[in-house]
């Protein structure tokens, strides 16, 4: 394994860069990001992996990245990620770049009922390589960027390629490269969501609980929050973190002195923040009760006795399943199919596979055992 790499931060270096990479029909690919230390996340590093030579690019320096868009969206080469969930929604994010022709390892490993699937305990499995974390949570915006940082980046590309045909190997022998294959196609299709937008308390744990004075309250702490972070370009957790932000809600300060007799928050928090957060607090109730936000409530669905019944039945075949595919049970059917499947009733295969949210895969790895299960309970 050469461990050379060529690290790029002018556009001349980049565009020669993709000239070279262009011609590979496999290529491993992995970002850096500093969401840790910014309010606003961005990508900080792209490194990417050929079949002889490796490169770490900064796209802090480089700007356009036109060439690098042409060649993620590319059928012909195969781009290998491992996890790639976050890094699809950070390229469209901020360069609106698809991917076409995703190899995800992480993805591979579920289907080969993998239980540790951590990039570093794949590496020590087949490579023996220990890959230290140091820098994990480090600061990648940071500029000049140390040289051990950048040279610890490009493990996570290195033996991505040679990991990929393992795996794949594993999955053909197993018959089941066409079901990652589906599931790697459908992995492509993430977008981007913008989730610091109001209502901001319907993305926070908990709200759903709350009656509407409380929820007002949580409200009016989380913009602030957001306002705060922003003007400091802080994350939102290094700010105010769930947890306190939940209990300024139910115990409803309304004052800084209040505040401070709650002990909820640390001396720095209250000089810093406890003025706003008690504000943001009297604000809120000083609002008519009738404005006050609600939490909408999605109607629960009512299942009959033969639903329930069948659900039942359902997670018991999952867990056989499971067991004889060496998968996890969530992965192979999630609750949220059995329960669609268990009113749905379909009795045929075609019924099965007209269910939309119903992989191909989980067609042919399940369909007799859920069309026994709903034949029986008939």
């Amino acid at each position: 394994m050469n461990k050379e790499f060529k690290y790029i931060d002018t556009q001349e270096e980049f565009d020669q860069c993709y000239e070279r990479i262009k011609a590979e029909k496999i290529i491993a690919v992995d970002l850096e990001a500093d969401s840790m230390h910014h309010f606003k996340e961005k990508v900080c590093l792209i490194q990417i992996a050929g079949s002889k030579s490796s490169y770490v690019v900064d796209p802090l320096k480089v700007k356009d990245f036109s060439k690098f868009k042409i060649l993620m969206q590319n059928e012909d080469i195969e781009k290998i990620f491992h996890g790639s969930d976050f890094d699809i929604r950070s390229l469209d994010r901020e360069y609106n770049i698809r991917i076409n022709n995703l190899f995800d390892t992480e993805i591979a490993c579920k289907f080969l009922g993998s239980k540790e699937r951590g990039l570093a305990a794949l590496l020590k499995k087949y490579f023996n390589v220990n890959q230290d974390k140091k820098f994990q949570k480090k600061d990648w915006s940071q500029r000049p960027l140390p040289m051990e940082m950048i040279s610890y980046s490009v493990i996570d590309v290195l033996y991505l390629i040679e990991l990929s045909q393992i795996l794949k190997q594993k999955l053909k022998n197993l018959k089941r490269l066409e079901w990652a294959e589906e599931e790697f196609l459908r992995q492509t299709q993430v977008r981007y969501e913008n989730n610091n937008r109001p209502y901001y308390f319907m993305k926070f744990k908990g709200a759903g609980k709350m009656d509407r004075k409380t929820l007002a309250a949580l409200e009016s702490l989380l913009i602030t929050r957001v306002k705060i972070a922003e003007k400091r370009d802080l994350p939102l957790f290094k700010i105010l973190g769930a947890g306190e932000i939940t209990q300024i809600a139910f115990r409803k300060p309304r004052t800084l002195t209040r505040l401070k007799q709650t002990g909820i928050l640390s001396k720095r928090q209250l000089s810093m923040y406890g003025k706003q957060c008690a504000d943001a607090v009297s604000k809120a109730l000083e609002t008519d009760e009738s404005k006050m936000p609600i939490y909408p409530r999605t109607r629960s669905l009512k299942l009959n006795n033969i639903e329930h019944k069948r659900i039942k039945l359902f997670k018991d075949m999952r867990e056989k399943r499971g067991e004889d595919l060496m998968m996890e049970q969530g992965f192979l059917i999630n609750n949220a199919l059995i329960t669609k499947l268990a009113i749905k009733n379909p009795l045929t295969k075609e019924e099965l596979e007209s269910i939309q949210e119903m992989r191909k895969w989980q067609v042919e790895a399940l369909s007799d055992d859920i069309l026994k299960v709903l034949n029986d309970c008939e």
